[in-house]
């Protein structure tokens, strides 16, 4: 890697290190009620959706009654964006006249964006009107993020109390976390977007001239609006020709915003934030991509001023760091390396040498190898789905560092709120291992871990295993998923693998390349994307409520310190085993089989 390329990566970490100590100290006063003076001012407006709701902010909540409230929210959101996908077509705000979308990705896009999701098997300049942009998707971004936000923090108060019954108030939680965290910075960003070219407006479409005809071929639908296929089970194809082409326009800038703060992810354009209308300049992409792991670093250090330790933060963003950065590495080597089969001319073709100017097929010129692999590895490391780059064109090896990020639980950053509890819970059962090995009961901030504890602590663990490897299964094998994929062999399969990950880990980009707004992948992924966001978040709760009622046990010279690089290690070693054990198998059919085929064929 160049000089250049290593201080772009370096002045990116500095950037998000540097803002994490002032924003997680920043969240950590709103979530107890001390607000400093520059936002008390919102106070009225926290207080008018309390009485428009009929909501007690006095009154805590057991973690069941907490559980409870995050779900029913859930389940309310599903049916208002089902609805308004579907009612589109009579609604205002419609300049370009979409009409209704179909049942199946109506059911799909509305899981995926109460779940925090964000998975996309449309265009959205070609489906989604303005209203439903804004009210449906662009309402999902913020409360979906504030929603995961809520329920790390029960957790943090979870090992913060003592001898409690209550967890803290869902509905507070969750609208201290839109008001004074997540509406201020997206705001902040969003004029920021508009200032670098981001549009912005609720004009029409606009259609221009070409400057060359251009002839091309696309996939021939049938009667349902699905690719058809010869004999052979190839696409048939027919030749288009376009003189004009159709400038897509709409409020973006502030759905953007959003989309990378909460580690949401989901595009205003089909493809994301490639798109220049969406990240037209270096400093748009890199606060872009400083927003996606802003307040998934920053709450590290809230967990910490929260518990009253902070070196428990840091050690936790530690962990957090040095694994991403090892993945960067990974990535940042792969794709400049590049595919040994494209030798450069006048070498000798016997000799290993590396593709001339790197992999950059899929990428986008002003971003190049360094900045895409580095939104790659970030969007994947927080759940975030939004790319710069079509993660389909990476190298094998390259390609598989976003896989095993997602399935590592998303905990490295992860998403906001989410990425937290996961590690916690990681945290939990790296010193029931370490109290294994020293034969002491285990304890954790002042809280022995128990049964119930491991056995809730282990569910968190062994469920996204189950619905990532069964869902693959079933895709592999049903019809209706063998249909779409596009592309054989190990790459083919790298692409069902990657899909059903993403939506398991509530992660929302793709590898691309496989048809997957269809009957079965959207109810698949839909179902996949529901019970991997819900299925976590209540045991995360369970563990919550059982952690507040505990005592809290004084450190002895037998406690094991959890602040230390020790720990660290271990909590990394826990982390990464745990991924490896479950997916490797997985892996080494899809991307490692695809790699040991690049290099045998060169």
């Amino acid at each position: 890697m160049t000089a250049n390329g290593l201080m772009q990566i370096g002045l990116y970490l500095v950037a998000l290190l540097l803002l994490a100590k002032p924003l997680g100290g920043y969240m950590a006063r709103v979530y107890e009620g001390n607000l400093p003076a520059f936002v008390r001012w919102l106070s009225p407006v926290e207080n008018f959706f309390y009485r428009l709701c009929g909501v007690n902010p006095g009154q805590e909540m057991r973690w069941t009654r907490y559980a409870m409230a995050v779900l029913w929210f859930s389940l309310m959101g599903v049916a208002a964006v089902y609805a308004l996908q579907r009612l589109q077509g009579m609604l205002p705000l419609n300049p370009h006249g979409f009409g209704a979308v179909t049942p199946d990705s109506s059911f799909n896009t509305a899981i995926s964006f109460v779940t925090n999701t964000n998975w996309q098997g449309y265009g959205g300049e070609t489906t989604m009107s303005y209203l439903t942009q804004m009210l449906g998707l662009g309402v999902q971004n913020f409360v979906s993020a504030a929603a995961g936000m809520a329920v790390v923090v029960a957790l943090i108060r979870g090992f913060a109390r003592h001898t409690a019954e209550t967890i803290g108030n869902f509905w507070v939680d969750m609208t201290r976390s839109t008001v004074y965290i997540l509406l201020p910075l997206s705001i902040l960003l969003a004029l920021v977007l508009v200032g670098q070219g981001v549009v912005q407006n609720f004009a029409p479409y606009k259609t221009v001239a070409m400057l060359e005809t251009i002839a091309y071929e696309t996939p021939k639908l049938d009667a349902a609006g699905q690719p058809m296929k010869d004999a052979a089970g190839n696409p048939v194809m027919e030749k288009q020709t376009a003189r004009e082409q159709s400038l897509p326009l709409g409020p973006a800038a502030s759905q953007i915003a959003i989309k990378q703060l909460g580690t949401n992810g989901g595009g205003f354009f089909n493809v994301n934030s490639a798109h220049p209308y969406e990240n037209p300049t270096p400093l748009a992409n890199f606060l872009e991509m400083l927003s996606l792991l802003l307040i998934p670093g920053a709450l590290c250090y809230t967990f910490g001023v929260m518990v009253g330790d902070r070196r428990q933060g840091w050690a936790i963003l530690a962990a957090m760091t040095v694994m991403f950065v090892g993945f960067l590495a990974a990535a940042e080597y792969y794709e400049v390396q590049g595919n040994p089969a494209f030798t450069p001319m006048g070498v000798d073709q016997t000799v290993s040498a590396t593709q001339s100017g790197g992999n950059m097929e899929g990428k986008e010129t002003r971003f190049g190898i360094v900045n895409s692999a580095l939104w790659a590895t970030a969007t994947t490391a927080a759940s975030n789905g939004s790319v710069n780059s079509m993660h389909d064109s990476y190298t094998p090896l390259g390609g598989l560092v976003p896989i095993f990020l997602i399935q590592t639980g998303e905990v490295i950053f992860g998403g906001v709120g989410s990425g937290l509890y996961g590690m916690l819970v990681f945290a939990v059962i790296a010193v029931f291992i370490a109290g294994l090995m020293i034969g002491r009961t285990p304890e954790y901030l002042g809280k022995k871990i128990e049964a119930f504890d491991i056995k809730i602590a282990s569910l968190v663990i062994l469920i996204p295993p189950l619905l990532l490897l069964g869902g693959v299964a079933l895709a592999v094998m049903s019809d209706g998923g063998k249909a779409t994929i596009f592309n054989p062999g190990a790459h083919g399969f790298s692409e069902v693998l990657y899909a059903v990950s993403s939506a398991v880990g509530n992660n929302g980009s793709a590898f691309a390349g496989l048809g997957a707004n269809t009957p079965f992948y959207n109810t698949l992924l839909g179902l996949a994307m529901f019970f991997g966001r819900f299925w976590l978040m209540l045991p995360v709760l369970a563990l919550a409520g059982s952690l507040a009622s505990k005592k809290r046990i004084p450190a002895g010279a037998g406690t094991m310190p959890t602040h230390t690089p020790l720990f660290v290690m271990l909590l990394i070693g826990t982390v990464i085993l745990v991924g490896v054990l479950c997916y490797v198998p997985a892996l080494a059919l899809g991307p490692v089989v695809e790699h040991l085929t690049m290099i045998g064929a060169h």
